[in-house]
């Protein structure tokens, strides 16, 4: 067996290179593997209207499951509605796409022990060559990069009534704080069928899973929803970047091997959003005059610098949320950013602020004490790296 094209890992970012490819170059010999019996694991991916290009909007139609033409946000001090759509696309139904589209090219319950530019093995020994590999097996790794985390568990709930909600509500923090940042996440799927999320904005990686499942069927009572059933349930651990060292990052990897999503460090720096990165990076890979692997590694190495260039404003405000604000008081930066002009946090959202944008985010009344602040963008690692320092000072430019 050979392949053009070998896409490791069958998440989000493969699974839509593989489809861009399939549409664009039907000529080309693609192969996704996933370790998992299922491509995309158990997994809710959105994005904002505005993330994406009238054009991408378009071929990232059929994979959609949910749309809504509002959200809302609710804090503390106030609540705020955004007249911005927003989607969502299932596991379900990137599968469905992806498996009837790409047909005899998915392969899942695959594990692959090795792994070059030059091809695959496979866990019982069969080695598969390729013109190019595509490392996209989630987890950045924390080698080179400073992190924060954006933790979640979430639950598909059957309720009893209908909810009542007009749209998705990307931020409660009207719960306790607890852990960091922490707010509820609704994504309603029907009148009477709802995704909930607990989220926090935390230093560590790791959840409590039975305290979080009561602090959800608590938050559900507290709205008046009635559970009489849970669907199913997912968790995660999105990367919040502080600051690292993007060159080093890229060479702790196997040598020539292009990478994808997570791996890449393709994903918005605030808010651990991957998908418009995920689909712009297919997009660039499917429309490349040459697929070898050389090619596509300098293609995604390029992409991530770009984008690690793009994130600095972010990863400074990264530092802000995590360093300068006490755990218990992370949800003021946020309830200060929401009550900016709505088409700033579009473009936010989007990974696109100008820089008049910038100013306005960092002015008017701070949300943390100006010392810390200033401590927290300053301040080295605990164990100092010189890389992360000439980033933090790169960042502030």
């Amino acid at each position: 067996m050979t392949a053009d094209v070998v896409l490791v890992g069958g998440g989000l970012a493969n699974s839509l290179i593989a489809l861009r490819l399939r549409a664009l170059r039907p000529e080309i010999e693609v192969l996704l593997l996933e370790r998992g019996e299922r491509l995309g694991g158990r997994h809710t991916w959105s994005f904002h209207a505005d993330d994406l290009t009238p054009e991408q909007h378009a071929w990232v139609a059929p994979l959609l499951a949910h749309a809504w033409p509002r959200q809302e946000v609710r804090f503390p001090a106030y609540s705020r509605s955004l007249e911005n759509a927003y989607f969502s696309i299932t596991s379900e139904s990137l599968r469905a796409v992806v498996e009837k589209t790409v047909r005899e090219g998915v392969r899942t319950g695959v594990q692959v022990t090795e792994l070059s530019d030059m091809g695959v093995v496979l866990g019982d020994g069969t080695r598969i060559p390729a013109g190019a590999v595509v490392d996209g097996r989630g987890d950045p790794g924390r080698g080179h990069l400073e992190l924060g985390f954006q933790k979640f568990l979430g639950q598909t709930l059957a309720i009893e009534a209908p909810h009542a909600l007009g749209g998705p509500v990307l931020m409660d923090a009207t719960v306790p704080q607890a852990d960091g940042f922490r707010f509820l996440y609704t994504l309603p799927f029907g009148e009477r069928r709802l995704l909930v999320e607990d989220t926090r904005y935390s230093d560590t990686p790791e959840l409590e899973k039975g305290a979080v499942r009561e602090a959800i069927a608590a938050y559900a009572s507290s709205q008046g929803w009635r559970v009489v059933g849970v669907e199913s349930e997912e968790e995660g651990s999105l990367p919040i970047v502080l600051s690292g060292d993007i060159e080093g990052f890229w060479d702790s990897g196997g040598p020539g091997v292009p990478r994808s999503g997570m791996r890449a460090a393709l994903f918005h720096p605030t808010t651990g959003y991957s998908l418009p990165e995920a689909v712009r990076l297919a997009d660039a890979i499917a429309t490349s005059t040459d697929l070898r692997g050389p090619a596509l590694y300098a293609l995604t190495r390029d992409r991530s610098r770009e984008a690690w260039r793009r994130g600095r404003f972010f990863r400074l405000l990264n530092r802000m949320l995590y360093r300068a604000a006490r755990p218990e008081e992370r949800y003021r930066v946020l309830e200060h950013f929401y009550r900016l002009p709505e088409p700033l946090v579009s473009r936010f959202y989007a990974g696109r602020p100008t820089w008049r944008d910038k100013v306005r985010v960092l002015s008017g009344r701070p949300p943390v004490p100006v010392g810390r602040a200033l401590r927290a963008l300053l301040a080295p690692r605990t164990r100092p790296d010189p890389a992360v320092a000439r980033d933090r000072r790169e960042d502030l430019k």
